[in-house]
């Protein structure tokens, strides 16, 4: 910058005061610089992988290559970028990312997974990091995770994929601070697409995940014992959980996942679109869903408590759903929405769910919605609102039912009719500018609009619905109300 000294001679003065003025000039005519722009560091060092010795033939095994770089770059750190360079396939075993770095997939360079588990560490992931602080996963290019080759043959009975006894994820990202994954492409994950364990201050931003949706487990994003997040604008078909908040058992304390938001996705499942559990061995709070749309599922907006932890303060708003029956062997029967607090085994700990909001939520679903606790675990304080639902069957498989697993403590498959809205074992419940329709398929078993045992505080303003068969059901039967 040119500073103008207070005692200078006129002459200097006069010279120094042109050069700002061209300096202004220039700035104007410019615009000012992007943000982006102005945070990229100048001297980032850039770690190309084929400098080190990868070859990226899909062919050769480019796991030394690549970590050799990846070690380099991060003795650099500053956001070192690693070049994973477009225009070839590059097959892989486990790497490890490490931290102050930028693991870069350029234009549509692939990592192709190994299908030899001795190519891989004992987490039997494809890339994994740990306490990587500061690390980003940037580029448009893919993984490829070769699912159909971990599979032993599809089965035709129950139309999905059945596993072989080894097959590995494709990210485990552990304890991982100020994470950023950005832009790149998940494909065909023979397991959990995207899990992050244990990690705070992250970004998820413009992810594509497309599975197999006949392949079980393939979950898309798996954020588990992690706080603030920002999940968002991201594209996810997979055949199971489309994006799953959990708090799964662990040896270590990873603490609670809690301050979470998902928004402006795209999710196409064979099981929940949105969902949190089944795995709650520590509390969950704090979530907020907006602005989804779920093409199907089985599912729409789900929570399954099933252990010891407590789920609090989750809102699901300006959401669409389709939610539809699977094969047997998949979780879920087509309900719209599932609050569940179910005692994993019998005598098992289990928290409680309460303060949930559901607003501006329109569906189409084959099943009802159950707000559905149980005497060990009452749900509390679950308000609708400006929700739009339409019960219809278009799908070949049984009904008459509702789906409880996982559980040992109450059947799995528990026969039951299918209400608009079933509530039971619950306090505190409001149903607001709430609307239940029926589609042009509705089956002996589809009753009342809304059916309810075992609650206190139920309310009801302008809840619109007829029973699906007037004749035969009253609109609305609340038993043992207070």
């Amino acid at each position: 910058m040119t500073i103008i000294k207070p005692f200078m001679k006129r002459r200097e003065a006069l010279e120094a005061g042109v050069k700002l003025m061209a300096v202004a000039a220039l700035s104007i005519a410019a615009g000012p610089l992007p943000l982006w722009a102005q945070d990229k560091k100048k001297d980032t060092a850039v770690f190309n992988v084929l400098d080190f010795g990868a070859v990226g033939d899909g062919k050769t095994l480019d796991t030394a290559a690549i970590q050799k770089t990846i070690n380099e770059a991060s003795k650099a750190g500053n956001g070192a970028r690693v070049l994973v360079k477009s225009g070839r396939k590059y097959l892989i075993g486990t790497l490890e990312l490490k931290p102050n770095i930028d693991f870069h997939l350029e234009g549509d360079a692939e990592l192709l997974v190994s299908t030899n588990p001795q190519d891989y560490t004992a987490e039997a992931a494809a890339i994994v990091a740990r306490d990587a602080h500061n690390l980003t996963i940037s580029g448009t290019g893919s993984i490829n995770g070769r699912a159909l080759e971990f599979m032993t043959h599809f089965d035709e009975a129950n139309e999905w994929w059945i596993p072989k006894d080894w097959r590995p994820k494709l990210f485990i990202l552990t304890a991982c601070q100020n994470l950023k994954v950005k832009d790149i492409t998940i494909n065909k994950a023979p397991s959990w697409s995207l899990h992050l364990m244990g990690c705070e201050n992250v970004l998820v931003d413009g992810i594509k995940i497309s599975n197999n949706l006949d392949v079980p487990n393939c979950d898309g994003i798996d954020p588990d014992h992690c706080r603030n997040v920002d999940i968002r604008n991201c594209h996810i078909v997979c055949g199971d959980d489309a994006i799953v908040i959990k708090a799964t058992r662990q040896n270590e304390n990873f603490g609670p996942s809690a301050n979470i938001t998902v928004r402006d996705c795209v999710l196409e499942t064979q099981d929940s679109g949105l969902k949190i559990g089944t795995e709650t061995t520590q509390d969950i709070y704090n979530v907020k869903f907006e602005r989804i749309e779920i093409k199907t599922g089985c599912r729409g907006l789900t929570i399954q408590l099933r252990d010891e932890g407590n789920v609090r303060n989750i809102d699901f708003s300006d959401i669409t759903f389709v939610s539809r029956y699977h094969s047997a062997p998949w979780w879920g029967r087509g309900e719209a929405i599932s609050f569940t607090a179910i005692p994993r085994t019998a005598g098992g700990k289990i928290g409680v769910i309460e303060n949930v909001r559901v607003k501006n939520v329109k569906g189409r679903a084959e099943n009802s919605v159950r707000i559905n606790g149980t005497k060990e675990s009452r749900i509390k304080n679950v308000t609708f609102e400006n929700v739009d639902l339409t019960f219809d069957r278009w799908t070949k498989y049984p009904g008459n039912l509702f789906d409880n697993r996982p559980t040992t403590a109450y059947p799995d498959i528990e026969p039951h009719t299918n209400p608009g809205y079933y509530v039971r074992f619950a306090d505190g419940v409001t149903l607001k500018n709430c609307r239940v329709k029926w589609g042009s398929n509705v089956p002996d078993y589809f009753t009342h609009a809304l059916e309810a045992h075992d609650v206190t505080g139920l309310k009801l303003k302008n809840f619109k619905g007829e029973a699906a068969h007037p004749a035969k059901y009253k609109a609305i039967s609340i038993e043992k109300q207070s």
